[in-house]
């Protein structure tokens, strides 16, 4: 039930302890209050699972965009702290569980790019999430442009005054969560993660920063899958295909102990990948791995 000081996208959270309370008061700005994790992941058993999933030659393959998308919208779910944001100094609980990207229309210097977004429930897995991205990647690719693109399409062709002065007040809306949704319908950062794929166009993992603009308080950029040594105690070390992940956080948010089980539980879901077959909501025995 919505009370009073709610957003539409997110309940304000009371029960705030001191330094929460005052932490964005002091600290106003999201860009202000990165904080940079960098992993690497261990993709023996990942590459496996693909195998398995397209032996039967699906015609939209599993892979791994798709493992990663999944394994962090559980990561979200289960670790509610990390689908909280920050706006006018305020802590609030998003009410939605969503991730977005960029699709390239064509991998080409003039190839154009959609915005696609996606909605998750709690009975999703890396079945429905396949299919959703699937259905995000055939609209992205077609003719239509989504909703955000198109609003800005518009304030792009009428006078720069009139768009000047229609954006300041929609950056005004933004604050109070007023913005109309056919314009932030696609928009990435009003969704709970931004995933950058940079593997694809055959680059590293990196910092990416977020924006005081939306709601969105996490960014990930996946690195391009490459072999590299896996060191034991004793020195030995195996050369196993890996991929690098740039995260970049709010760390408002939570505590650097909530932050370091959250990138852990996000490591082993993306490294034993059957465990997204299970629904979102299933919880993970970390002790395990």
């Amino acid at each position: 039930m919505k009370r009073i000081g709610d957003r539409k996208d997110g309940a304000l959270i009371r029960d705030l302890d001191g330094m929460h309370f005052i932490t964005p008061v002091i600290y106003p700005n999201r860009c202000d209050n990165e904080a940079f994790i960098s992993e690497i992941v261990d993709l023996s058993k990942t590459d496996e699972y693909l195998k398995r999933k397209n032996a039967d030659n699906p015609d939209y393959k599993y892979n791994l965009f798709q493992i990663i998308v999944t394994a962090i919208l559980k990561v979200v779910y289960l670790r509610p702290k990390m689908n909280r944001f920050i706006v006018s100094k305020r802590f609030y609980q998003r009410n939605y569980l969503s991730a977005s990207f960029v699709i390239k229309k064509e991998f080409s210097d003039k190839g154009e790019e959609a915005l696609a977004f996606l909605y998750a429930k709690e009975d999703d897995n890396i079945d429905t999430i396949h299919e959703a991205i699937k259905k995000e990647v055939k609209s992205g690719r077609s003719n239509k442009k989504d909703s955000s693109t198109a609003s800005m399409d518009v304030f792009n062709k009428i006078p720069r005054f009139i768009s000047y002065f229609v954006i300041w007040i929609i950056t005004l809306l933004d604050k109070r969560g007023k913005v109309p949704h056919f314009l932030i319908a696609s928009d990435p950062y009003y969704s709970s993660v931004v995933l950058t794929n940079l593997g694809s166009i055959k680059l590293h993992s990196g910092y990416h920063h977020l924006t005081n603009w939306g709601t969105n308080s996490l960014f990930c950029a996946i690195g391009e899958k490459k072999k590299r040594p896996f060191y034991e105690d004793d020195g030995s070390y195996e050369m196993k295909d890996s991929v690098d992940l740039g995260l970049t956080i709010d760390e408002r948010l939570a505590d650097g102990y909530y932050y370091s089980k959250s990138v852990k539980l996000l490591k082993v879901l993306i490294e034993n990948p059957e465990l997204l077959e299970e629904p979102l909501s299933r919880e993970i025995d970390l002790s395990k791995y």
